[in-house]
């Protein structure tokens, strides 16, 4: 291969030539855009304000000035002639996060003046840009729902009370403050004046449940002088909400979810004890207690201060089986301490409430008659002796009875065998004999042993001369009516202390 040596002269002369001579004018500003972020919402128009970053240097390389050596960003008006008018053209279009390299030529920066001892006449100027925020003074809130619970039976107006959680940060990301990274949340009153404009706005119209991005102009925020510490001046905020709570000082309980069973003969009133089960949650669903995982039914009085004021009103005026969800404002609830471990302070409450059964200190037994024979001709009185088939009813499942449960008895009578008087456990069908003592007897000795007095009674048993109390061991009634015959306890019954029970000064269950 063969080369001609003098062009390839003149191209080494030509090479040498661009790589010494001086910078090519520029007609107007080159941009070329280092980072670029993923998403752009929005780009800088004429007009906007914005906050950014930058390195100015020389086109070798040499600095001339730098907001980061300031730790402050630079603030100003796009569009405006608050800049060189290169930096104006520049700006318009970026995004925040954005980084651009900038060549700015002379016209449009400081010209043949130049700016003091700092920039020379006639300077090409290249500033490394970082923009952090963008807004402009019509800006007024902006909110963005992403996610919406799937029930908003109510959503924040105008002096309610919420609590929610938020992670604050700058345009740029930059986070400021968390509520998370305390564990604990934002409780606050709405549209009155207590937070910042921005966000007084931005929650109006939220469901619990609901997660919005609440961006704000620092005209909505903390203005020209920012917070004082993390936020800067003339910062745009941006508020990622998720609302857990929701009250109104003016809300007393709400009923909701009632399930009444078809008989409902009854219904509880202030003072009645009342037996139930229940889940209790959040308003945003999370759960604090539950008597079902205790396996045991709450207890109380109702209408007497037992238990917190919603509650008490909640539960008046249910049936037994009745099923409710009874949601309660903190102020009749555990108010703005809370409990102190699982019931946060202000917290709105949730039960889901099953009535088990309830009863009154007051009542009586209630009897209804089921089945009834068509001919009846005795009926049981107290004192007799009966026999019968029972079912015992109650809402638990089988198992242990539990306190203070109402008891429900399906009864089927049997038999029955009428009683005794009240107070005698034995009593004569015949007259009683005169020489009672002599009879028992047997041996003649005026004495009544044990043995003597048993075979006497059993036989006037026998014989349907006499009868024992039904449904009692008969040698435990006739062994309890010679011990109170025999009156000095040395087990034999004289003469002298032997008596029937009409001759007793003292009612004794015996003759």
């Amino acid at each position: 291969m063969f080369f001609n040596k003098g062009v390839l002269y003149l191209s080494v002369l030509v090479t040498f030539a661009a790589c010494n001579a001086p910078p090519v004018p520029l007609d107007d500003i080159l941009i070329e855009k280092t980072s670029v972020p993923e998403q752009c919402v929005r780009a800088v128009k004429v007009g906007d304000f914005v906050r950014y970053h930058y390195i100015g240097t020389f086109p070798d390389g040499n600095k001339f000035d730098s907001s980061y050596d300031r730790g402050s960003t630079y603030n100003v008006f796009v569009g405006k002639k608050q800049l060189i008018e290169g930096m104006d053209k520049a700006l318009v279009g970026m995004c925040v996060n954005e980084r651009r390299l900038v060549k700015i030529p002379p016209q449009l920066a400081y010209g043949k003046q130049g700016y003091g001892n700092i920039i020379p006449p006639d300077s090409i100027l290249h500033f490394d840009v970082l923009l952090l925020d963008v807004w402009n003074p019509e800006d007024g809130v902006q909110t963005n729902t992403y996610h919406t619970p799937s029930v908003c039976s109510r959503k924040v107006e105008v002096s309610d009370y919420v609590r929610y959680h938020y992670n604050g940060t700058l345009l740029d990301g930059t986070l400021f403050d968390s509520s998370h990274t305390r564990m604990r949340t934002y409780d606050t009153y709405v549209g009155i004046g207590w937070l910042i404009a921005g966000m007084d706005q931005g929650l109006l119209g939220m469901c619990v449940g609901e997660r919005r991005i609440i961006t704000m102009p620092p005209s909505l925020g903390y203005g020209e002088n920012g917070d004082g510490s993390d936020i800067p001046g003339q910062a745009s905020l941006v508020f990622d909400v998720v609302l857990l709570d929701l009250h109104n000082p003016r809300d007393g309980i709400t009923v909701t979810n009632q399930v009444v069973p078809e008989s409902c003969t009854r219904k509880t009133v202030s003072g009645d004890f009342v037996r139930y089960h229940y889940n209790g949650s959040l308003l945003d669903g999370t759960f604090f207690d539950s008597s079902y995982s205790r396996n045991r039914t709450y207890d109380t009085y109702v209408g007497r201060g037992y238990v917190i004021a919603g509650m008490d009103e909640g539960l008046i005026g249910v049936c037994i089986g009745e099923r409710r969800t009874i949601t309660i404002p903190p102020h009749l609830g555990y108010g703005e301490e809370g409990t102190g471990t699982k019931i946060p302070g202000s917290a709105v409450l949730v039960f889901d409430v099953h009535i088990i059964d309830f009863h009154n200190p007051s009542d009586i037994t209630e009897i209804t008659a089921t089945f009834k024979p068509d001919e009846c001709d005795r009926q049981t009185k107290k004192g007799d002796f009966v026999k019968y088939h029972y079912n015992l009813l109650f809402v638990r499942p089988a198992g242990e009875v539990p306190g203070s449960a109402v008891l429900v008895f399906d009864i089927e009578l049997v038999d029955m065998e009428e009683g005794l008087p009240e107070g005698y456990m034995f009593i004569w069908n015949d007259e009683v004999s005169p020489d009672l003592f002599s009879e028992m007897d047997k041996n003649s000795d005026k004495e009544v042993e044990p043995s003597e007095f048993t075979d006497y009674i059993m036989r006037q048993v026998t014989e349907g001369k006499g009868r024992l109390a039904p449904g009692f061991d008969p040698y435990r009634i006739i062994d309890n009516m010679f011990s109170n015959q025999d009156r000095d306890g040395d087990g034999k019954i004289t003469e002298a202390e032997f008596k029937l029970k009409a001759d007793e000064a003292a009612a004794h269950d015996e003759l």
